[in-house]
């Protein structure tokens, strides 16, 4: 399925087989993750994408081809490609362990043609290999929903009790490795969702409520997955002094003007960007420790356009993947 133009719907397109060049590999695409971010990307929010581009960045497959110099993986094996597809490895973020900043950063999906498709093309050294256990379809949301959350996780620090604003692909995923760490999860929900509290709470949330409303008690951080501004004054609202709120989303509409008391306190606030392969290699090798349950709903290739369009209205509570 390919992106011709922003603010337009996915079109089907018969593409020649791309080739695998230097240190790349050529993958079987089985599964590939909806993500909130290719819905931004599909809807012009993100700035200047490959067009005309597939989207598409938590792929799951097989490699059916190795470019010159390959040596990390070989033909028949499971991998994972996540939304950062490749860096110029030499920046001063990238030789500091941040390469998740690199002004050079190329992502899957978005410079990069991403999984919407039978083929993919992927550098070796920005994929992973997917756990046993995890069906296709289980492991997909893994490679971004589930980095995301482990990377936001992994700022709020060690914060006891944990807020969690949108209770979608992310938070489902993260609640458990937060559950399982031993920490209290609170769950912001949109005002009558019932059904995303109903999950939290089944995924070991102690709390689910409206995320405009108060908290049942002070919380020592949050993070807000919603690309949703409004929600930052009232994260803060939530807080104890020196609490953490983390933005989780690579798109957030404006934030709303706020009084510096909700801020004051030692209170920080701080977004999240992408992630670094450390993050994937941390994650995956926790994820059946946990372990960490993903709840799929499967589309077929072919129905791009409605899988996005339920992740728009809200309707998909965990996360969606589109089987091949």
């Amino acid at each position: 399925m390919v992106l011709e133009q922003p603010r337009s719907p996915l079109e089907p397109r018969d593409l020649p087989t791309p080739q695998p060049g230097a240190g790349e590999l050529l993958i079987e695409v089985h599964v590939c993750g909806v993500c909130r971010t290719d819905l931004h990307v599909v809807d012009g929010e993100l700035p200047d994408p490959k067009l005309p581009l597939v989207p598409g960045h938590q792929i799951v497959g097989r490699v059916a081809e190795l470019g010159r110099g390959v040596e990390r993986h070989a033909v028949g094996d499971r991998v994972g490609v996540p939304w950062l597809g490749g860096t110029d490895g030499t920046c001063r973020y990238c030789t500091s362990g941040r390469e998740n900043l690199c002004d050079n950063a190329r992502f899957t999906g978005y410079q990069l043609d991403g999984g919407y498709a039978e083929w993919a093309v992927a550098r070796e050294d920005f994929c992973f290999a997917i756990p046993e256990g995890y069906p296709d379809l289980q492991a997909a949301p893994l490679l971004c929903a589930g980095l995301i959350g482990w990377r936001s996780l992994r700022m709020a620090g060690d914060a006891e009790r944990l807020g969690l604003y949108g209770f979608g692909a992310s938070a489902h995923i993260i609640s458990q490795v937060a559950v399982h760490q031993g920490r209290r999860v609170f769950a912001f929900t949109r005002g009558g969702d019932d059904a995303a509290g109903s999950l939290a709470l089944e995924l070991g949330a102690e709390w689910a409520g409206d995320s405009m409303g108060p908290a049942p008690e002070e919380l020592d951080a949050e993070i807000i997955f919603a690309p949703v501004g409004a929600l930052v004054p009232a994260a803060l609202r939530a807080t104890a002094k020196g609490a953490t709120v983390v933005c989780a989303g690579i798109h957030m509409s404006d934030i709303p003007s706020f009084p510096y008391d909700l801020l004051w306190g030692e209170r920080t606030l701080c977004s999240v960007a992408n992630l670094t392969r450390q993050d994937g290699i941390e994650f995956m090798e926790l994820a059946p420790k946990v372990p960490v349950r993903t709840e799929v709903e499967p589309f077929e290739l072919r129905q791009a356009n409605e899988a996005l369009a339920k992740l728009r209205s809200g309707d998909i509570r965990g996360a969606a993947a589109l089987t091949m």
